[in-house]
């Protein structure tokens, strides 16, 4: 009996542990960037898609998720622990259906709402291009990595045919990792003006052989400079 608590003990304290989020890479304390789920048609979201339907808003939702996950995959190979390249490519196995059948509903959308088939082949390559730069960031790196990275681990999880409900749920968190924040447990402030440190004048005749100020020909220096030349 006493080992089978003391096992019982063991595995609820494994699960306690597997149920809380990694530590993260680059803070003590990221900020948190949980947001409301969206439809797609929220400004900023997705490229805007005139006239779209339900359908077709989810699958520009889906696809754009996808797209930010690759750019992550190519931006944030400078943190391994990430695993981003290896979670996009896994995030691509497990929902190739999805998003084949997304990237054919935007096909269609695009080819319905252009006035001729290459003006929507156009559209769509415009869509896909401003997606991809979308995502791009310097000054955000860290916390678009570290999201990017946490929604792709859920996604490998999340069952066939439901990552559009994925990216209808984390794709304002996604875009809110676009804003540069840093460290929120600690503060730290260097500050952009500050008086600068007063040196002693270097002139030969202000110092004796022995390097000691020389107080009768140059006189008394500043308190904190003369401090720091009684001390030598």
């Amino acid at each position: 009996m006493r080992v089978w608590r003391l096992a019982s003990a063991v595995a609820l304290a494994a699960g306690g542990m597997a149920a809380t989020p990694v530590s993260a890479q680059f803070f003590f304390q990221s900020r948190d960037l949980t947001g409301t789920p969206v439809k797609g048609d929220e400004p900023g979201m997705v490229q805007p898609m005139p006239g779209a339907t339900p359908a077709e808003l989810r699958a520009g939702l889906t696809w754009t998720l996808r797209a930010a996950l690759n750019v992550a995959a190519l931006q944030c190979q400078f943190e391994p622990t990430l695993t981003s390249v290896e979670t996009y490519n896994s995030v691509l196995r497990d929902h190739n259906a999805e998003l084949k059948a997304s990237f054919d509903t935007l096909t269609k959308y695009y080819t319905r709402t252009a006035k001729s088939k290459a003006a929507g082949q156009t559209a769509l390559d415009q869509f896909g291009t401003r997606t991809y730069s979308g995502f791009a960031t310097v000054a955000a790196q860290y916390g678009f990595c570290q999201t990017a990275s946490s929604i792709a681990s859920e996604a490998v999880f999340v069952p066939r045919g439901q990552l559009g409900e994925l990216a209808e749920r984390r794709m304002r968190e996604l875009r809110n990792s676009l804003v540069p924040f840093g460290e929120q447990r600690f503060a730290f402030y260097l500050p952009r003006e500050s008086a600068p440190t007063p040196l002693p004048s270097l002139d030969p005749r202000c110092w004796t052989k022995k390097g000691d100020w020389n107080f009768k020909k140059c006189g008394a220096q500043d308190a904190r400079t003369a401090g720091v030349v009684a001390s030598r």
